[in-house]
């Protein structure tokens, strides 16, 4: 007699305890694992609320039971840097180049997807391979081309730099996921009389939201947190956070009572963006996972 004629094997009790709490302590274990990667940004805010000797004195740990180390002065202090300037000069750069690639790439995306042309496949396979091109090797003929035409440290051209970079990445997101959109919906749209504008405005991009909150949310962290490309291109009237950040630290060392409040404040910004989106995010990061 076979063991599958048998029925299954009965199973204990460790097995059926196992069973019942098993849901729980995954959560558990996940919740843990995320208090544990906050517990950076926990430590930098409230290195931002010490006063200076005491940061240098003692762990931040220690401030939860001596409340009389907490102040405000530091962010004061921060703000009488000129770094509100800063911050505004971050969000127009973040937020013009977040838009200008999600437009233009999911305009290109559906092109890609589902408009036929002559040189379509080997026009995806160029934007493909300007993915592995490290953005090191456009600085020096950038700058150049800025200068010739007048807006080398201007946030315009921060701005059309990184919606160059961010392109190719946002096509090649946009147009596997518009590829998943079935046929028969497009097909559809089109006998009721739609055009191409038509089916992508109304049909296609409000399918695309997860898949469109997904790259929103790289392309601003991406942006947001950059220092390479504002040191290069951004004077110091336009300068960014980091860039800021970055010339406060060469001017006075370690004066962490004045780094610690601008990391946090230049953090927030993208923690509140995620955790307002993070739905979208996830079903954007499992979108075509499943046919």
């Amino acid at each position: 007699m076979t063991t599958s004629s048998l029925g299954a094997p009965p199973r204990n009790v460790i097995s059926k305890i196992l069973d019942k709490v098993g849901g729980g302590l995954v959560q558990a274990v996940l919740v843990l694992i995320g208090l544990f990667w906050l517990v950076p940004t926990l430590g930098l805010f409230v290195v931002s609320l010490r006063q200076e000797t005491a940061n240098n004195s003692t762990g931040w740990w220690t401030a939860f039971t001596k409340p009389a180390e907490w102040t405000i002065k530091n962010y004061a202090d921060l703000l009488a840097t000129g770094f509100t300037a800063s911050f505004w000069n971050t969000v127009l750069i973040t937020v013009p180049t977040t838009l200008l690639v999600i437009g233009i790439a999911s305009m290109a995306a559906y092109a890609f997807a589902w408009m036929e042309f002559p040189g379509r496949d080997a026009l995806f396979l160029v934007v493909i391979g300007l993915l592995v091109v490290p953005i090191q090797i456009a600085l020096i003929p950038i700058a150049k081309l800025y200068g010739s035409i007048g807006i080398f440290g201007s946030i315009a051209g921060v701005v059309l730099f990184h919606v160059a970079f961010g392109l190719p990445f946002a096509i090649f997101l946009l147009r596997n996921f518009f590829a998943g959109i079935p046929r028969s919906l497009l097909e559809a749209a089109r006998m009721d009389g739609a055009g191409e504008w038509k089916i992508f405005s109304t049909v296609v991009f409000p399918l695309a939201k997860p898949a469109v909150a997904s790259l929103g949310i790289f392309q601003f962290l991406w942006v947001w947190n950059d220092l390479l490309v504002a040191l290069v291109f951004a004077n110091t009237e336009n300068q960014p956070m980091t860039k800021a950040l970055q010339s406060q630290m060469r001017q006075f060392g370690t004066n962490v009572d004045i780094l610690a409040p601008g990391a946090f404040l230049s953090l927030i910004i993208p923690l509140i963006l995620f955790f307002a989106f993070q739905r979208y995010f996830v079903q954007g990061m499992m979108a075509g996972s499943v046919k």
